[in-house]
């Protein structure tokens, strides 16, 4: 444990309840026994501010790592982490070109970019929007762009993904995709246990928590969102604070198509049950950007998003339990 962490998180704990510095390392104490929560759990979901009943609806680091290993071979998560595995094996679920670099196709990238003379470059490994790059090929020499993508490592290109003109109309500069969690049981039975619309600021292209975006959560049966969205600084937002467009009760299109799309993707690899899949909605359809095969826990329940101050665990239970 990183016990300067643990003491730093109690006095960021105390600024927010008026419990004593003693009660609070106890109470930190106790919940990670009882219900497998991180000290960063405590802070994030506000666990100070809830009762023995409330704490056990929270999924919380502890229950959620014990899912992935649960459903998750690790052996078989190079298949979604690696990038260029994950599109050989979802190709039909793209609906964009793709590419990777190789010291010796020259001639394929030739191909692709008279296709795609505008495309994304992104890193083979790597997550929350990090070295990924919109690239217009009409302002390089080609064989110095090539030799430049290998050398960066930057070497899976992607035809421009295009949203439907209601994702444009709250953020135009990023793709803004939804990350949709499907869980299938061990009786083979899929369910969708989370849904959030994530959104790009400020004008930069990527919509990631991590890289300055917000988030917001979804009803899960009819794809509108469902509360405030939130930063990774935790400030909430009732209309999107670069376009002020309004976002609570914001009805996303082609919703049931979102659905059928995921829980068909997700029995692709039969050995990943527990897969966070983030869609693109276009104008006609929607399709897959990419995956992840241990989805992160940390936006699933924030106090903002709960009901009651119930949190997701119930959800994930009731899916675990499933026969059809």
């Amino acid at each position: 444990m990183n016990y300067k962490g643990f003491f730093e998180t109690i006095g960021k704990v105390k600024k927010k309840c008026k419990k004593s510095s003693f009660v609070i390392f106890w109470d930190m104490i106790l919940c990670g026994i009882l219900y497998q929560a991180g000290y960063s759990d405590y802070l994030l979901f506000a666990m100070y501010d809830l009762n023995h009943k409330e704490r056990k609806t929270i999924l919380t680091r502890g229950v959620n790592n014990g899912y992935i290993r649960h459903f998750n071979k690790k052996e078989y998560w190079h298949l979604i982490d690696n990038k260029d595995e994950f599109n050989y094996l979802f190709k039909k679920y793209l609906n964009r070109d793709y590419i990777v670099l190789k010291d010796n196709n020259y001639e394929d990238f030739i191909s692709f970019v008279q296709k795609n003379p505008i495309f994304m470059a992104k890193p083979l490994a790597g997550s929350c929007g990090k070295g990924i790059v919109k690239i217009d090929s009409s302002k390089y020499k080609l064989s110095d762009l090539y030799a430049h993508l290998i050398d960066d490592k930057t070497t899976l290109l992607e035809g421009v993904a295009h949203q439907h003109p209601l994702l444009s109309n709250i953020h135009p500069d990023s793709i803004n995709t939804v990350r949709v969690v499907t869980l299938r049981n061990d009786y083979g039975v899929t369910s969708i246990v989370a849904a959030f619309l994530r959104m790009g600021t400020n004008h930069r292209i990527v919509d990631n928590f991590n890289s300055d975006g917000i988030c917001a959560p979804l009803d899960l049966d009819k794809g509108f969102i469902t509360a405030v969205a939130i930063n990774k600084k935790g400030e909430s937002f009732s209309k999107h604070p670069t376009t002020n467009v309004s976002l609570v009760g914001y009805q996303l299109p082609l919703w049931d198509e979102v659905k059928k799309l995921v829980i068909e993707a997700s029995r692709v690899v039969k050995e990943l049950g527990l897969i966070g899949f983030d869609v693109c909605i276009g104008p006609d359809k929607p399709f897959l950007i990419e995956a992840n095969q241990f989805p992160g826990h940390d936006i699933y329940q924030l106090p903002e998003h709960r009901s009651g101050n119930i949190g997701i665990k119930p959800i994930f239970e009731a899916a675990i339990a499933r026969r059809k």
